[in-house]
């Protein structure tokens, strides 16, 4: 991938995570006390300047996210794959699915969240455990539940 194209990948999903969470950029400039100015994240976002791996892991902390996720997702890897332990799943593409199984894997992540008292993120990392969960409430084996988040475009199979 070139240079640009990449930055401009990164840039997407920064601002991305940045909307979701609603904050502006000088909320961010305030939240990373004056750290990652307005100007140079507004840079960052449109793919004009590259971001350090150091300052990468910084801006991660500040959003409350794991460093992968600011990845262009070509770039994420098995961090959030089954084999490691996890899936994480878009929630605003949850909200999107439809259908019997749309809507119990819908009702499932729900659950999850209650449980876990995570209401703030838009995305929800599955445990190796919840994946198990899922499998069986969906009548399907551990390697078929990645298929199924794939299909509903939720998850990338391992």
């Amino acid at each position: 991938m070139m240079e640009a194209t990449y930055n401009q990948s990164v840039g997407r999903r920064l601002r991305a995570i940045r909307r979701q969470k609603r904050l502006s950029l000088q909320d961010v400039e305030e939240m990373s006390t004056f750290e990652f100015k307005a100007s140079v994240l507004g840079a960052y976002e449109r793919g004009e300047r590259s971001l350090s791996l150091p300052r990468m892991h910084r801006l991660a902390a500040v959003y409350g996210v794991p460093i992968e996720q600011l990845l262009p997702e070509a770039e994420r890897t098995g961090a959030t794959s089954w084999s490691s332990g996890g899936i994480t799943i878009d929630l605003e593409k949850v909200e999107r699915s439809d259908g019997r199984t749309g809507d119990t894997v819908e009702r499932f992540l729900r659950a999850i969240q209650l449980m876990r008292q995570d209401f703030n993120g838009r995305v929800l990392t599955l445990r190796r455990s919840d994946l198990q969960i899922l499998a069986g409430l969906l009548e399907e084996t551990e390697d078929g539940v990645t298929h199924v988040l794939a299909e509903l475009g939720l998850g990338d199979s391992a």
